[in-house]
């Protein structure tokens, strides 16, 4: 049964290699920036337990902005007890565990969380590839990002709650 929870410290090491066998490395979070958002932000930190072992993850703070900007990835802030708006900066399933409806119920779980919480929105960047994705997910296309992590072009995709 798909267990969906709140990260835990003695998992960096497979949630890092979730990470990095979902994203190149230009692209993907660093142990050390894994580890603070463990630390900084659990309650949007949420991990998918199968089996009683990690299988996905969701994470990102809660920010004033509308979009996501590059300094997200670099350093975290704590999140306020409610409002603002919901980032995603990582969703990853490891490939073995892939198009079984993992990420879209981690996806689903964070707006829960972000609802009772009494968040705006969700924002997330994503590749031209995953667009459709997250459309079928709930959110919005709202054009090309001012991002530029990874030297990639990405777009912003948003969904109000």
């Amino acid at each position: 049964m798909l267990i969906i929870r709140n990260a835990k410290q003695d998992e960096l090491e497979r949630l890092f290699e979730i990470e990095s066998k979902c994203f190149p490395i230009n692209e993907a979070a660093t142990k050390e920036a894994m580890e603070d958002r463990i630390k900084v932000i659990n309650d949007t930190f949420l991990v998918a337990e199968l089996d009683n072992k990690a299988v996905g993850l969701v994470n990102g703070p809660v920010v004033n902005t509308r979009f996501i900007s590059d300094d997200l990835f670099e350093e975290i802030i704590a999140n306020p007890i409610n409002g603002g708006i919901q980032t995603i900066l990582g969703l990853a399933v490891d490939p073995e565990y892939q198009k079984q409806g993992i990420a879209a119920k981690l996806l689903e779980e964070l707006a829960n969380v972000a609802k009772k919480a009494k968040r705006e929105a969700i924002t997330l960047t994503c590749k031209d590839y995953l667009i459709k994705y997250y459309e079928s997910q709930g959110y919005t296309n709202m054009g090309k990002s001012d991002s530029t992590h990874g030297g990639e072009v990405w777009y912003n995709m948003t969904m109000e709650l």
